[in-house]
């Protein structure tokens, strides 16, 4: 078994986390320009990972992350390809993360617990360095498997409650970066009404369901369309000041990074308005 890995990836205290499976150059660089430290891109990158070399080229600090490739449809000798170009190219500028999706998915979902180890070895074996890798992980299972095979954990859909568990179960060598979502409005209910439409999708999915019900949160509160209590828990709302007021407890719970997902669009045109909006009292500062 790889020994766990005592350096965590530098990314800095902020990133940005977007659900389009690739990122273009000129987003890249107006998310580096704000001060961001990484932007992590999900819905299951393929296996080429072409997006990241452009965006790399472009930006000379940011780092790119994924959130994650799925194990079950990108093949690990096709991403260790991948990530072998990319390190040649921009060293120690791209964290792999990995994970099993989702159960209602993934026909060939047979035991995700061996899929994913067995998915580690091949990693392992291409080389795909465990300091430049990370795993989606919920669940405390996972949680140490990523602790011993990777750099660290990527939980999404959680709170400082549970990163604040997960640093317990992780120790303090691992890296720890979860995701969380913001709604930049002082309207309580139109800010859950947009964190509702977002998470009706998640509410179906049992592993989220069973991560928020072993979190204390009731089967009321995770049956659709989701209570107050859940969305307010994970998708944070008001001021720019009340939102990183948020964010932050991850980092006083144990995070090292948190990738923020600003709902409400993906576009240039609004999202970096509202990255913009948080960029000052996250307190970050564009690179030189």
């Amino acid at each position: 078994m790889t020994e766990a890995v005592s350096l965590k990836p530098e990314l800095g205290r902020f990133g940005v986390w977007l659900p389009t499976r690739s990122i273009t150059p000129e987003l890249a660089g107006a998310i580096e320009s704000l001060g961001y430290g990484a932007a992590w891109i999900g819905g299951s990158p393929d296996a080429e990972l072409a997006w990241v070399d452009p965006a790399l080229a472009q930006t000379a600090s940011l780092q790119l992350a994924t959130g994650i490739v799925n194990i079950w449809s990108a093949p690990a000798r096709e991403v260790a390809e991948s990530f072998q170009r990319i390190e040649s190219a921009h060293p120690g500028r791209f964290l792999l993360g990995i994970g099993v999706g989702h159960r209602e998915h993934t026909q060939e979902y047979v035991k995700p617990y061996d899929a994913l180890a067995g998915y580690l070895d091949k990693l392992d074996a291409a080389p795909v360095p465990t300091s430049r890798r990370v795993l989606a992980a919920l669940g405390p299972r996972v949680l140490r498997l990523a602790a011993e095979r990777s750099a660290g954990a990527h939980p999404y859909l959680t709170t400082p409650e549970h990163t604040a568990k997960a640093r317990e179960l992780l120790g303090n060598s691992v890296f720890l970066a979860p995701e969380h979502k913001v709604v930049l409005s002082t309207d309580a209910e139109e800010a859950r009404a947009v964190g509702r439409r977002f998470l009706e999708h998640y509410l179906g999915l049992s592993n989220y369901v069973n991560n928020w019900l072993r979190m204390g949160f009731t089967e009321a509160d995770v049956r659709k369309p989701g209570s107050d209590r859940l969305i307010d828990a994970v998708v944070a709302h008001g001021s720019p000041e009340a939102v990183v007021h948020r964010l932050v407890e991850h980092l006083e719970a144990g995070a090292d990074h948190v990738a923020i997902q600003v709902l409400g669009g993906w576009n240039e045109e609004t999202l970096i308005p509202a990255l913009t909006e948080l960029a000052g009292p996250l307190g970050l500062t564009p690179p030189n």
